[in-house]
């Protein structure tokens, strides 16, 4: 009887041992991802005849593009895939991301939109147009589990 009973609790401790350090790093996970901001920056193709009036054109050389992380990277996935149809992604996913929202507002000419205009800033890049927008968020709640 003894016997059995040592020979049930190494199965029993490697099972709660695992069982704590999932429950260990699911909780090291969960408080990473609610302190984490994400950004998603989108750029399209434009023709020169939708281009607003009132907007104002950045040239694709201006260094505050190159201030905003992946504004340039999504500007060429935009003319490299001739996306007029769909917008061309980049995702950040890390500690500060929604500043990358607010710089794009608020350091470059962003133009608000109509309904006949897309919202965002107007780029020349070498012979084309795009307009670059972004879109940001947060975790703002607890996990319900």
């Amino acid at each position: 009887m003894i016997n059995r009973g040592k020979r049930l609790a190494v199965p029993l401790l490697a099972v709660g041992t695992a069982a704590l350090v999932g429950y260990a790093l699911r909780s090291s996970r969960s408080r990473d991802e609610r302190s984490r901001s994400k950004a998603d920056l989108g750029a399209r193709l434009v023709g020169p005849d939708e281009i607003p009036v009132d907007a104002t054109v950045v040239d694709a050389s201006s260094r505050r593009l190159d201030e905003i992380p992946g504004a340039r990277r999504a500007i060429k996935r935009a003319v490299r895939n001739s996306a007029r149809e769909e917008w061309e992604h980049v995702t950040l996913d890390r500690d500060g991301a929604w500043s990358v929202v607010d710089a794009i507002r608020g350091s470059l000419p962003y133009y608000d939109g109509n309904n006949s205009s897309y919202n965002g800033v107007y780029v020349h890049y070498d012979d084309r147009f795009v307009v670059l927008d972004a879109i940001g968020w947060a975790r703002l709640e607890d996990p319900l589990y």
